[in-house]
């Protein structure tokens, strides 16, 4: 019998879980040689949710909804049943064309307003939830003993009526409710990120370098003043480079010595780079700071390639110049698609990361762009970014889950 002369029956199963379930209703339609056209299971709570949509000969259907009644109740679990129109069937298929894209949250604590909000600007777009799924761990009742951050992932199906426009009302809902958005089209590429590049300053560690520097040359206001207007994108960064660098003459250059083995390293730094070494990850410091700092956590965390700017010395003084060209934006960017040929890996496998306006060319280059904890005007201009918690949220962006993640941790001991 064709496909098309065979009824169509979606069953739904409700109930507490437990182990066996499945077996047993798969098991009662093997014995009536069905067709399993799709198939789905969630468990929240210890509740599942079981739906299968099947294919029967017309002279079977009927037994075959009765065995399976019988079989929920053996079972304790509800069923209902609806037929599936041939007509509605093949739409559906059809349908698996369409784009689907990733929505993961990052917070503190989801609220249901929160959540209201942002499934609002979802169906807004006449996009569809596919699903839901929790990435970080069980939130214990006891306040005090959860840990303060919270994932979810939510699949969707369809195109955008207005991607931009999406961004920026996610952009907003983020900014009300403290919440970190990522929208990324869920492509194979998404699944296989292979290189990873990082900002330094003010991204890996909790200072800007030079404003270390600054401070111990007496010159910390001056500095840190122009530091903070070049980060914002209010004066080029090549200039203002130059000009801090000048004013760091005379200082010598054991105080970078102990400035390096005191950087205040950022939170969730430790995790965030043993897993991603652990998966494979290549990785990659790309920073307007300096040299000295960056091959210091080079040799801290094993990390492939390092580009930063490199300071001159002469007789163990910093001479107030630097030495070959200066790692700006565009140089960051070219460096990206540099080390991806060399790792023969599609840009759309990259990831940067970074806090400043010097950041954005590599964020908007990588197939994955996130501003960390950036400034405001970095923030705008970025797809994604993180505010609400240390440098491992960008794991849960790349769709790891904890249970995943303690997995490998696991692993390394």
């Amino acid at each position: 019998m064709e496909q098309n002369d065979k009824e169509l029956t979606l069953a739904i199963f409700n109930g507490k879980d437990r182990p066996g379930i499945s077996a047993a209703i798969t098991e009662t339609l093997a014995k009536h040689d069905v067709t399993i056209l799709d198939i789905g299971q969630s468990d929240t709570h210890n509740h599942l949710t079981l739906g299968i949509l099947f294919a029967a000969e017309p002279s079977v259907s009927g037994t075959i909804l009765k065995e399976l009644l019988f079989m929920s109740d053996e079972l304790n679990v509800n069923v209902s049943f609806r037929p599936i129109a041939p007509e509605d069937y093949t739409n559906w298929v059809e349908a698996q064309g369409k784009n689907k894209f990733i929505v993961t949250l990052l917070a503190k604590q989801f609220t249901a307003e929160m959540v209201a909000a942002i499934t609002k600007e979802v169906a807004a777009q006449g996009m569809n939830i596919d699903a839901l799924d929790r990435l970080t761990g069980r939130i214990p009742l006891i306040e005090q003993e959860r840990v303060p951050k919270a994932s979810i992932e939510i699949s969707l199906r369809g195109n955008p009526r207005d991607r931009e426009e999406l961004q920026r009302r996610f952009m907003q809902v983020a900014n009300s409710y403290q919440v970190d958005i990522s929208f990324q089209q869920d492509s194979m590429f998404r699944r296989m990120r292979r290189l990873i590049c990082f900002d330094m300053d003010s991204t890996l560690i909790k200072t800007e370098v030079i404003d270390e520097l600054a401070k111990r040359a007496g010159v910390g206001e001056q500095v840190a003043a122009i530091t903070e207007r070049a980060m914002r994108g209010e004066i080029d960064f090549n200039e203002s480079f130059k000009e801090r660098c000048s004013l760091l003459k005379g200082l010598d250059v054991s105080v970078m010595r102990d400035i390096a083995e005191n950087l205040p390293l950022m939170d969730g730094i430790e995790r965030t780079m043993k897993i991603l070494k652990k998966v494979g990850f290549k990785i990659a410091i790309l920073s307007g700071g300096f040299t000295y700092f960056a091959k210091y956590l080079q040799d801290r965390f094993g990390i492939d390639y390092v580009y930063a700017n490199e300071l001159e010395i002469v007789d163990g003084k910093l001479t107030g110049r630097h030495l070959g060209d200066i790692i700006d934006g565009k140089r960051k960017a070219e460096l990206l698609r540099l080390i991806a040929q060399v790792e023969k890996v599609d840009i759309r496998q990259t990831v940067a990361v970074g806090d400043g306006a010097n950041d954005l060319p590599m964020i908007s280059t990588a197939g994955l762009g996130i501003a960390f904890h950036a400034k405001p005007k970095v923030k705008e201009s970025a797809k994604q970014s993180i505010t609400t918690m240390g440098l491992d949220g960008i794991l849960y962006f790349l769709g790891y889950k904890d249970s995943h993640l303690d997995e490998i941790e696991f692993s390394m001991f």
